[in-house]
């Protein structure tokens, strides 16, 4: 049994990292968490810009982050007047038995108070949970998110398969994968549904995709739309691109649909791949994966996407030879080395399980080492929702 050393938390999950999170539950206290979070060694600061009324699909992924077991402690700091409190987010993080604390800039008299406080209180949480040590745990507590962006002819035929190699492994030895970009699945519907576990499972895995068409068809939006990108990269349908883009997710049986709306955000409850339904931007997608308690990501780019994330390690993959010597800084694994048959998709699968490993374990991915701290939370329009009977 593969075994990675990670942090455990109170709750018995298991995390790769031992951030201490600085919450703004609206963009308008962003500023000074922001200032908190650069003065505390290992703190980060996140917000949302959806505005200052409450957003249920926006609170459950910010409750989602702070409850991914890669955080170690929270100071949630609100304005003081918005709707999405900090008290709101505190009283469904308390059972987790983080550290937890709340403040208002409007209640500490503004923001220079609000910062020096906050800063205090992260200085006694840092050291509180820097004492929490790295354990050997076994590979089943491991949660992956796979994602893709930037795609292009190569992501199908080298990095995606391989990557998909690699969550077979994990999801062999007990472990959790989580493949998300609802959009990205167009056109694979029947062969998504034919690994289902059950027929249940099979009519959720039609209905999400279908509902996302709809969805795009209501706002005037193209389902065929492909970005200038992919199709420079030698992409020439959607359905190309989706078959390319659902075999980073492996082969193996599909556990569930994961909903993500204003109702609820759901986890995955038993080892295995899942679905989310989640959308085709690539921060917030991870975000959203990463809320349903992905420790670490696995992201495949055939024109070099930079993306990182600030609470998962984010490790790239590529399938483009030109693309891996040209980015060799952003770019952790090449994948390339299939196309001319110097490797097989097997092997180099078994490499990326082998470096997920290493991460999971301490290493830092090259986002990590460029400082890369991405975060951003999508939320669907309300009105069409509503309109489309999804709410």
């Amino acid at each position: 049994m593969t075994e990675f050393y990670g942090f455990e938390r109170p709750d018995g999950s298991v995390g790769v990292r031992n951030h201490l999170l600085v919450l703004a539950p609206i963009d308008c206290s962003f500023e000074p968490a922001r200032r908190i979070a650069s003065q505390v060694e290992g703190a980060v600061a996140v917000t949302q810009y959806h505005g200052c009324g409450f957003n249920g699909m926006v609170f459950n992924n910010l409750l989602g982050v702070a409850l991914n077991p890669n955080v170690a402690g929270i100071l949630i700091l609100g304005l003081g007047c918005e709707s999405l409190t900090p008290e709101l987010l505190a009283e469904r993080i308390e059972p987790s038995g983080k550290p937890l604390e709340t403040l208002s800039i409007q209640g500490e008299g503004g923001t220079i108070s609000a910062v020096e406080r906050g800063v205090r209180i992260l200085q006694r949480m840092i050291q509180e949970t820097s004492e929490i040590k790295r354990e050997p745990f076994p590979i089943s507590h491991l949660v992956l998110a796979a994602e893709c962006g930037g795609s292009d002819a190569t992501s199908g035929i080298a990095a995606n398969p391989s990557l998909g190699f690699a969550a077979d492994m994990l999801v062999d030895e007990g472990g959790t994968v989580i493949i998300s970009e609802t959009q990205e699945m167009t056109g694979t519907q029947d062969i998504l549904a034919r690994r289902a576990v059950d027929d249940e499972t099979a009519e959720r895995i039609r209905e999400m995709i279908g509902r996302q068409e709809r969805r795009m068809r209501m706002m005037g939006i193209e389902s065929r739309f492909m970005s200038k990108g992919n199709i420079e990269g030698g992409l020439t349908t959607i359905e190309e691109k989706s078959l390319g883009a659902v075999r980073k997710g492996g082969t193996r049986p599909i556990q569930g649909v994961l909903e993500n709306s204003d109702e609820r955000l759901e986890r995955p409850t038993r080892g295995g791949l899942w679905l989310q339904d989640g959308t085709g931007w690539d921060v917030a997608s991870v975000t959203h994966m990463v809320a349903a308690g992905a420790q670490i990501v696995a992201f495949t780019t055939g024109r070099g996407s930079t993306v990182g994330h600030a609470i998962a390690p984010v490790i790239k993959i590529t399938g483009n030879p030109e693309t891996y010597a040209r980015m060799k800084d952003n770019i952790d694994i090449d994948a390339s080395p299939i196309l001319d048959g110097k490797e097989s998709i097997n092997f180099v699968g078994e490499r990326i399980f082998r470096f997920i490993v290493k991460v999971a374990s301490g290493r830092m991915t090259k986002a990590e080492a460029l400082g890369y701290r991405d975060f951003a939370v999508f939320s669907r329009d309300r009105l069409a929702e509503r309109l489309l009977g999804y709410c």
